[in-house]
C-alpha cells in the first residue's frame, strides 16, 4: 500500500498514523509532510513542544536514512572526482532540504531554523559537500531574497531555488578583500534603466553550478559600506563568465570558482532591498549562515567520533579492542564533548533566530566552537585510526580536509571572535 513505499523507520508515532491521510508520495517527500503534520497539529491544540520536537526527531530520521542509503556509499568517489553530486542535490531537492525555511507557498518546506541546523549536520556528516551546497542555497541565498525581495522577485528568484529546481550562490568576497566586506570593488553603476555591473567575486561556492548570484556591489563609493548594493543576476547574462574551477584542499565536490562581471547590465528591478542596503543585507545572510556553517561542522565532528568510536571497539591489539586502553578512551571522550557543546551552541542560535531574537553573537559563537570541534575531532579520529585514518579507505582524511575550511569561510575564527568580543562589550559595558 502507500506505507509500504516509505522507507522503513522513517516514520514515528504521530506521524505515522497521520501520513496515510496524506496524498500519496513517495519517502522523498517525508520533510514536507512533517512540517504539514505540524502545521495542522499546532491548528487543533495548543502549541506544543512535544509536537516541535516529534516533527524535528522525523525529519532528523529521515535525513539520517538518506544519508545511509544514497549519500554515505558515493561520497568518497565524489570527493576524489571532484564531481558536482547533481543526482543528490535533486533528491535532496525532493526531499524538501533546499529552502528549509522557506514558506510553502514560496516553494520551500515551511519549517523553522532548528530543522535546517538538524537537516545540515545530517547530510553534512555523509558528506560536507552536499552540505555547503545545501547552506549556501538556504541561507545565503533563499533567505536574503526572502527577506528582502519584492513579491514579483520572489516568483522569480525565489519559488524555482526553494524548491531545488534552480540554485544560487552569493557574492561577496573579492580578490582584494575577504574578511573586510566593505572594501567591495565591484560596482553597480545605473545607466538608464538598466545597471552596469564591473568586477569579481572570489571564493564563490557553487559558483559553476548556480542559476543565480546575488552579488554586493558599490552603487556609491562616498558613503562607503553605506553605499553598497544588492543584486540579483542570472548565469549566462551577457558580461557575467566564470573564473577556473578551484582545485580544493577539500568540499571537493561542490564548486568553487570567480564571478566575473564585465559591462554585465541587468534590470534596474534586479535590485535586492532598498538602495545601500547591501551591508546589511550581507551582513545580515551572515548571521544566518554561520548556524548553516556550524551545522555542517557539526556534521564532520559527529562523523568523525562515530568512526573512531566503532574503529576503537574492532580494532585490537594486545588480545584487547584499543577502546579498553585509556589514552583511546580519552580522545574519544574529548571528541564527545568537543560535539555536544558545540551543538548545544548551534541550536541555541537557532532557536534565537526562530523566535525573532538577536542571535549575532551566539552564530558566531556556534560557528566558531563547531568549526574548531570539527578539525579537532577529525584529527583526533586519525589518531585513533593510526594509518587507517591516513589512507582514502577510511573517510577520516576526509574529514580532516573537509573541515578545515570551517574555519575559513563565511567569517574566519578571527573574525568569529571580534564579532563575540565586540556584542559582549555592548552587553557589559563598564
Amino acid at each position: 500500500g502507500e506505507l509500504g513505499e516509505l522507507r522503513r523507520g522513517q516514520l514515528r508515532s504521530l506521524a505515522l498514523m497521520k501520513l496515510a491521510q496524506l496524498p500519496r508520495r513517495t519517502a522523498s517527500r517525508l520533510p514536507r509532510a512533517a512540517a504539514s503534520l505540524a502545521r495542522r497539529a499546532l491548528s487543533t491544540q495548543p502549541a506544543s513542544d512535544d509536537v516541535e520536537e516529534s516533527v524535528h526527531d522525523m525529519l532528523r530520521q529521515t535525513c539520517r536514512d538518506f544519508v545511509e542509503a544514497q549519500v554515505k556509499p558515493v561520497a568518497g568517489e565524489l570527493d576524489q572526482t571532484h564531481r558536482y553530486p547533481a543526482e543528490l542535490v535533486a533528491q535532496m531537492a525532493d526531499l524538501g532540504l533546499m529552502g528549509v525555511m522557506v514558506p510553502e507557498e514560496q516553494g520551500g518546506t515551511g519549517m523553522d531554523c532548528l530543522a535546517y541546523a538538524i537537516a545540515m549536520e545530517e547530510i553534512s556528516a555523509g558528506c560536507a559537500s552536499c552540505g555547503v551546497i545545501m547552506s549556501v542555497n538556504n541561507s545565503l541565498y533563499c533567505d536574503p531574497v526572502m527577506r528582502y525581495g519584492t513579491a514579483d522577485q520572489q516568483e522569480k528568484w525565489l519559488k524555482p531555488y526553494a524548491s531545488g529546481q534552480k540554485l544560487g550562490c552569493f557574492g561577496l568576497s573579492e580578490p582584494g578583500n575577504g574578511s573586510d566586506a566593505a572594501a567591495a570593488s565591484t560596482t553597480a553603476t545605473l545607466d538608464g534603466d538598466e545597471w552596469v555591473l564591473e568586477g569579481t567575486k572570489a571564493w564563490i561556492t557553487n559558483a559553476h553550478d548556480a542559476d543565480a548570484a546575488i552579488v554586493i556591489a558599490t552603487t556609491d563609493k562616498s558613503l562607503k559600506h553605506k553605499g553598497l548594493s544588492a543584486f540579483l543576476v542570472e548565469a549566462g547574462t551577457p558580461g557575467f563568465s566564470l573564473g577556473k574551477k578551484e582545485d580544493k584542499l577539500g568540499i571537493r565536490a561542490s564548486s568553487t570558482g570567480n564571478l566575473i562581471f564585465e559591462g554585465c547590465r541587468i534590470p534596474k528591478d534586479s535590485m535586492l532591498g532598498p538602495p545601500g542596503a547591501g551591508f546589511k543585507v550581507a551582513m545580515s545572510t551572515l548571521d544566518g549562515g554561520r548556524i548553516g556553517i556550524a551545522a555542517q561542522a557539526l556534521g564532520i565532528a559527529r562523523a568523525a567520533l562515530e568512526t573512531a568510536t566503532h574503529y576503537a571497539q574492532t580494532r585490537k591489539t594486545f588480545d584487547a579492542p584499543i577502546a579498553k586502553h585509556q589514552a583511546v578512551q580519552f580522545l574519544l571522550a574529548d571528541m564527545a564533548v568537543r560535539y555536544e557543546a558545540a551543538m548545544l551552541l548551534t541550536h541555541r542560535a537557532a532557536n534565537l533566530k526562530d523566535a525573532k531574537a538577536p542571535y549575532t553573537k551566539e552564530a558566531a559563537m556556534a560557528k566558531l566552537a563547531a568549526s574548531e570541534a570539527a578539525t579537532a575531532n577529525a584529527h583526533a579520529c586519525i589518531q585513533v585510526l593510526g594509518g587507517m585514518g591516513y589512507v582514502t579507505e577510511m573517510p577520516a582524511e576526509r574529514y580532516y580536509r573537509d573541515a578545515r575550511i570551517t574555519e575559513i569561510y563565511e567569517g574566519t575564527s578571527e573574525i568569529q571572535r571580534l564579532v563575540i568580543a565586540g556584542q559582549l562589550l555592548k552587553e557589559m559595558p563598564a
